[in-house]
């Protein structure tokens, strides 16, 4: 793997101590790198913490978020402005993750995941105008560390989806998900509890 610090719309310059913009660049060889029109698909606003991972480079929009130390972006991700992921995330292909929204370290986000930050969406204000962001408040959402988010699953927004919770493939979340519960189905229930990593230490420990 050949690392490369990435300026705003600059050429790529060889990597000496971990900067704070910096992306990995896997399977280029001494000297084939060339700028292409992937550099500019992530905005010279966004910050990467070292060792992120952003595959198929061409096929993300990133621009004006954070993305912490370790994360791996699949292709066909937006990621918005004001958007924060912290350290050690997963981000599967085809997902969007928008304005306002906060997912902290270690979480999983599935293919096809869709965030919302707006509870009462319009394209045009009441006298017809075309809305502009001066018109709507977005709505934060949080996804706290270590929760598992499945393919398709859409997160309304205003929620928090509590710490090493799993929700389901396809799954619609319209209000707070408790830590470590396992939530299924339109709107999203509580059908079971998913054991703490603590719960599963203690238990290996009581069963040697």
């Amino acid at each position: 793997m050949r690392e490369v610090l990435l300026g705003p719309h600059t050429e790529a310059q060889a990597m000496g101590p971990a900067p704070s913009l910096q992306i990995s660049v896997s399977g280029l060889g001494a000297g084939s790198w060339r700028r292409g029109s992937w550099d500019r698909m992530i905005a010279e606003n966004v910050v990467l913490g070292p060792d992120v991972v952003i595959f198929q480079r061409d096929q993300v929009n990133l621009y004006g978020c954070t993305v912490g130390n370790g994360t791996r972006i699949g292709p066909f991700v937006e990621i918005q402005r004001n958007a924060f992921i912290g350290e050690n995330c997963k981000v599967s292909s085809h997902s969007f993750i928008c304005e306002g929204v906060t997912i902290e370290d270690g979480v999983f986000i599935g293919h096809g995941v869709m965030f919302t930050n707006d509870l009462f969406p319009s394209a045009v204000t009441e006298d017809g105008r075309l809305q502009g962001g001066e018109d709507w408040t977005v709505v934060p959402t949080r996804v706290k560390a270590r929760a598992s988010i499945g393919s398709n699953a859409t997160i309304l927004a205003g929620v928090t989806i509590g710490e090493g919770a799993l929700v389901g493939a396809g799954a619609v979340v319209t209000k707070d998900v408790p830590d470590h519960a396992v939530v299924a189905g339109v709107p999203a229930r509580i059908v079971a509890t998913r054991p703490s990593a603590v719960a599963n230490k203690k238990s290996a420990e009581k069963n040697k």
